[in-house]
């Protein structure tokens, strides 16, 4: 699975980066969910005075969503005889 970060900086100057945002293809039906998730945890992070460094999302989806729904997201790939 493939992951992205995000790094932005804020208006008042704080310099934010969310890790472990994963990349999942057009026709994966966790897509919309996670794009939804991702904007409101940027509208969370930007609401806080003096927000942290360093987000993980994967942290904040395990707490926020089903836990069926987050292993389905972050599945790892099992390949079959070792290919």
């Amino acid at each position: 699975m493939l992951f992205k970060s995000l790094e932005f900086k804020l208006l008042n100057g704080h310099k934010v980066k969310i890790t472990d945002i994963p990349v999942l293809e057009e026709d994966n039906q966790y897509r919309f969910l996670v794009q939804s998730r991702l904007q409101s945890f940027l509208r969370k992070i930007t609401a806080k005075p003096k927000p942290n460094a360093v987000y993980s999302f994967k942290e904040y989806l395990k707490r926020t969503v089903k836990w069926t729904d987050y292993e389905a997201i972050y599945q790892p790939v099992t390949l079959k005889h070792n290919a």
